[in-house]
């Protein structure tokens, strides 16, 4: 029940950063389709088509959020928190495919079948509200993530360690979205300044290409989660250092680690204590460091121990 409610807590955390981001895009892909049909931008069609895509992504990351929390059972004895990492892999693939390939497709259908833009005036409102909208959310996002251990130091680095797709998944997104809205800003004006639809058709080609960039990106870091990726690497070592500085602990291998969801870790240890230990010297000795562990590194919620000593080996 403790361990429901913990990851309860910790997963709370995230969503506020995904239902932000599900709001602001729904509301914001709706006004870029109008603004496309009464202007026939094809760079603002593809910024709505974006928005939608993301505003799925954001409603597959909550139900990846819900999968997860599920208790674990006989098939699945370590939960069901590698579920988060399966959809956000999908969410990955809907932005390559979707965002990305969907306006690249229209960004050259139209510099071969060039539209004159109409009523821009539209796409200025639209885009300056979506900018406005779209920092929002990022600053959200980012305020939540930069809460988390660990996330102190350089703000990129961090993001791309982190365990968390309701973080790296809504930053990036965040990040695409900002960088479209002003490749398509840039498009209608110099369109309309020339007069010529061809650059608005590149400008959504180049919003296709940056999807796909930050596609590309978030398909690797949710592969890697659902792998099996290592835990932090400043949470590994700060673990073999409480280890070894245990009275009765003689000598200590790597410890090896899986990161099961965002906020569970998977611990194997292969540890010596001391010759002169009796059974239950070294059987009390293992409950003290799985309770210090647990203790000092709460996301830390599976272990698994082999010990022995330098003449009998005793498993716990």
């Amino acid at each position: 029940m403790l361990l429901q409610k913990n990851r309860n807590s910790f997963m709370a955390k995230s969503r506020t950063s995904i239902y932000a981001a599900l709001i602001s895009n729904t509301a914001i892909g709706i006004i870029k389709f109008v603004a496309a049909y009464f202007s026939g931008s094809s760079a603002m069609l593809s910024e709505g088509i974006h928005s939608i895509v993301d505003s799925c992504n954001e409603l597959l990351l909550l139900f990846g959020i819900s999968r997860s929390k599920r208790p674990a059972d006989i098939e699945h004895p370590f939960g069901h928190g590698q579920d988060l990492y399966f959809w956000s892999l999908i969410v990955s693939i809907l932005v390559f495919g979707l965002g990305g390939g969907m306006s690249v497709y229209e960004g050259i259908n139209h510099v071969r079948n060039p539209i004159p833009l109409d009523d821009v005036l539209w796409n200025y409102i639209v885009l300056g509200s979506a900018f406005v909208f779209e920092v929002v959310s990022f600053y959200i996002a980012a305020r939540d993530f930069l809460k988390e251990p660990g996330s102190k130091g350089h703000f990129w680095s961090n993001l791309r360690k982190s365990k968390d797709p309701g973080f790296f998944i809504v930053i990036y997104e965040s990040v695409g979205d900002l960088a479209g809205l002003i490749i398509a800003f840039g498009g209608v004006v110099l369109s309309h300044y020339y007069n010529s639809p061809i650059i608005d058709g590149v400008a959504s080609i180049l919003i296709g290409l940056v999807l796909t960039i930050i596609a590309v990106l978030m398909i690797i870091e949710s592969r890697n989660l659902l792998i099996g990726e290592s835990a932090d690497l400043k949470l590994v070592k700060q673990t073999e250092d409480l280890i070894r500085g245990d009275r009765d602990v003689f000598e200590v291998q790597r410890p090896l680690t899986v990161q099961l969801s965002p906020d569970e870790v998977f611990l194997a240890l292969n540890l010596q204590f001391r010759n002169e230990l009796t059974g239950a010297q070294v059987v009390e000795g293992i409950n003290r460091l799985e309770k210090g562990i647990r203790e000092k590194f709460p996301q830390i919620k599976q272990i698994y121990l082999e010990a022995q000593n330098l003449s009998k080996n005793k498993r716990g």
